[in-house]
């Protein structure tokens, strides 16, 4: 059984993926540190100093005029916190376009160039004249 196990876990497959798993799960907190550090605080700062993050609405419960979304959550308040999907939503779009020009990269290096184009032949036309004559001479 142990045989078995360690022929399974060093199949090349399996190997890349857990290092494609690791490498995402340390991208992914590459992207949220952009996200949460850079980007939502110059969004903030263009909107007059709006924290995104701790943006909500209250859909039930009574919670204090300017109270933190982690207050508002632990005081029992049923609060839809929008602020946090829009951080979300802008953390996917940046992972989802350093993707998009990972794989343009890779695609550009990793492709065969394309062999030289054949030399142009006689068209179909032209090969059936061709047959066309040789018969008329036999």
């Amino acid at each position: 059984m142990i045989s078995e196990f360690k022929a399974f876990i060093m199949r090349g497959n399996v190997l890349d993926l857990a290092v494609g798993v690791i490498i995402g799960a340390g991208f992914g907190k590459i992207v949220s540190s952009l996200t949460d550090d850079l980007i939502m605080p110059v969004v903030g700062a263009a909107t007059g100093g709006v924290d995104f993050s701790n943006k909500y609405s209250v859909l039930s419960g009574t919670v204090a005029p300017g109270t933190s979304l982690v207050a508002a959550r632990a005081a029992g308040a049923n609060v839809l916190a929008w602020g946090s999907f829009v951080t979300a939503v802008v953390t996917f779009v940046i992972l989802a376009f350093v993707i998009f020009l990972i794989v343009k990269w890779a695609t550009r290096f990793f492709t065969v160039s394309e062999a030289a184009p054949a030399v142009a032949g006689p068209t179909e036309t032209e090969l059936l004249a061709e047959i066309r004559d040789e018969l008329r001479r036999r």
